[in-house]
């Protein structure tokens, strides 16, 4: 029974870890491809039949003309409009969900994959979750208390590209003893994905005020 448990774990976190991988391979590669057909339609008259590259440096242009429309007011616009409308089409808007999971996902290891990973209470006292230092909070916030406060990014499961902004007092904070890439996987796959070394539970320890200092400063 313990080996039947451990397979079917190991199987299962070998899902999580190529489906992503290989689904982003397939979709990539058929992009390209059909760039490399269409800019050849296109262009034949002028340019050689075995051009190589074209359907990269055309998808390449296309996600810079991407990134810069989306930071203008009317590609936002338009963005979420063709967003919503891909949404509401079946199958394609649960294909264009899972593909927008995997782009989330890559932002939001950009975005914390340096951050300090804590446990603190939440949502009340005996219950515990993971969060993320972003820094200390900012001036406005911290003047409701004189308790140093430290602004964290609370994800939720299973879908931690959004989740709580929360600030909490620098005493509150247990440090983890946790990579930021380990605690993303823990929670995108709630819980399924466990490759955290085994140890002794033990009872963490109180940060120090130095260390919390430490903890909540930007990274």
């Amino acid at each position: 029974m313990h080996i039947f448990a451990h397979g079917k774990h190991a199987f299962l976190t070998g899902l999580l870890i190529i489906i992503p991988a290989w689904g982003t391979f397939l979709i990539l590669d058929k992009l390209v491809s059909t760039l490399d057909h269409l800019v050849g339609q296109l262009l034949g008259p002028f340019i050689r039949e075995d051009a190589p590259g074209l359907g990269l440096i055309t998808g390449l242009l296309l996600l810079l003309l991407a990134g810069v429309l989306t930071t203008r007011l009317a590609g936002q616009r338009l963005f979420e409009w063709t967003e919503r409308s891909l949404e509401r089409i079946p199958v394609v808007g649960g294909i264009y969900r899972t593909m927008k999971g995997v782009g989330d996902l890559a932002n939001f290891r950009s975005r914390f994959g340096r951050s300090t990973v804590v446990a603190f209470p939440f949502p009340r006292d005996g219950l515990w979750a993971l969060g993320f230092v972003l820094g200390p909070a900012p001036r406005p916030v911290q003047t409701v208390t004189p308790v140093p406060l430290a602004m964290l990014f609370v994800p939720t499961a299973i879908h931690p590209f959004t989740g709580y902004l929360a600030f909490v007092p620098q005493h509150s904070l247990r440090p983890v003893n946790l990579p930021p890439e380990e605690a993303m996987k823990i929670e995108f796959s709630a819980g399924l994905y466990n490759q955290v070394r085994t140890g002794s539970p033990g009872r963490p320890s109180r940060p120090t005020a130095g260390q919390a200092d430490e903890e909540a400063r930007p990274q």
